[in-house]
């Protein structure tokens, strides 16, 4: 299954760089991290609790990050199983400066198996887009958050106990608008 798109974020390539390779933040932006923790040189243990459809459980894997150019590119291998089947996967996200903020582009092959596989191609890549698309609108928000762009809050201060909830909201606004051919 190919993976790609791209997304605009706020800020230089440099603090998105650092953003995009802090375990701690990507854990409170990634739909369903339960962990991940850092377990040697850009290797990382992850736990997901996922589902599609009515197949839904808990994964556990690891995350390398390889081919590093800093603040430029980085290659990510994920491999990842349990009850419900396997995940394993390869990708690069790409940064660029546009306008003082940053695209991150990304591309990846992924593939599926056992029980979740059988919900379909289709089903998994838009569960797929749909998770990607709530990553990026958590981390915009969180990035926002501890600039102290929108909440008048500390950097580094925890997220508002409504931040998730926020979170969801933005995405789906967002898609009704891209629905509706309506550009920010």
């Amino acid at each position: 299954m190919k993976i790609e798109g791209s997304h605009t974020l706020k800020g230089k390539p440099e603090k998105v760089w650092n953003t995009l390779t802090n375990p701690d933040v990507l854990a409170k932006c990634i739909p369903g991290c339960e962990k991940l923790e850092k377990t040697g040189e850009d290797t990382y243990s992850a736990t997901l609790n996922m589902g599609i459809g009515s197949v839904k459980g808990t994964y556990t894997g690891q995350v390398k990050l390889t081919d590093k150019q800093p603040y430029s590119s980085y290659k990510m291998l994920v491999e990842g199983k349990g009850k419900p089947g396997f995940v394993k996967g390869e990708g690069v996200l790409n940064l660029q400066e546009q306008d003082g903020n940053t695209l991150v582009t990304y591309q990846g092959d992924a593939q599926v198996g056992g029980t979740i596989a059988s919900v379909g191609q289709r089903m998994v890549q838009g569960t797929a887009k749909m998770i990607i698309g709530q990553f990026f609108t958590a981390l915009d928000m969180l990035m926002e958050q501890q600039s102290g762009a929108s909440t008048g809050a500390s950097p580094g201060a925890p997220p508002p106990k409504s931040f998730f909830f926020k979170v969801a909201l933005r995405y789906f606004w967002n898609q009704i608008k891209q629905a509706l051919g309506v550009k920010n």
